[in-house]
């Protein structure tokens, strides 16, 4: 580990932490003196990512979230999305249980987090993934986001209907009443 300061090598661990995505140490370099933290993934598998040319290489967080802090660059989002989103991804990939995925493939998963996370995120990675021609692309793709996705027919029922639901027939005594017998 080199130290964020002075760059040098040469450190002890003062403390070690269990956070639910790895290990995070404090850190303290001998040279200067001062304290760093450092955060340890496991690495349960490695995954190959199969690229549009066929060529074959490792899944690299680090690329992810360039290209995911790309897209969010200056906007306005919570700190520790990108990192979140990322992780959510990766997580998503070592879910599919598959040694290789393709590129596309990773690149719908980041395109469905940044369509729910900014527009403008999303409409600036969609322009380079999808690799638009013109502005008539960029003007489609903006459509489509202006668009509400189309309903899904849900099992359950809404709270928030607009129409009121039809009045329930009354139950009580007087509904219940028993009409006269005749003796025959």
């Amino acid at each position: 580990m080199q130290c964020t300061y002075c760059g040098d090598e040469r450190s002890k661990v003062i403390d070690s932490r269990d956070s639910g995505e790895g290990i995070r140490r404090r850190r303290e370099c001998l040279e200067c003196g001062r304290r760093y933290t450092t955060m340890e993934r496991v690495q349960t598998r490695s995954i190959m990512v199969v690229k549009q040319d066929g060529r074959r290489e490792e899944f690299n967080r680090d690329k992810l979230l360039a290209s995911l802090g790309t897209a969010c660059a200056k906007r306005p989002m919570p700190t520790g999305t990108v990192a979140k989103s990322a992780d959510e991804i990766e997580a998503k990939l070592v879910e599919l249980g598959r040694a290789e995925v393709r590129s596309e493939a990773i690149g719908e998963l980041v395109m469905d987090r940044l369509r729910g996370m900014d527009r403008v995120a999303y409409i600036r990675y969609a322009s380079v993934y999808r690799d638009f021609k013109d502005i008539e692309d960029f003007t489609a793709e903006v459509d489509a986001l202006r668009s509400p996705p189309p309903a899904k027919a849900s099992p359950q029922l809404s709270f928030l209907d607009d129409e009121p639901p039809p009045p329930r027939p009354r139950r009580g005594r007087r509904s219940a009443r028993r009409q006269p017998q005749t003796a025959s």
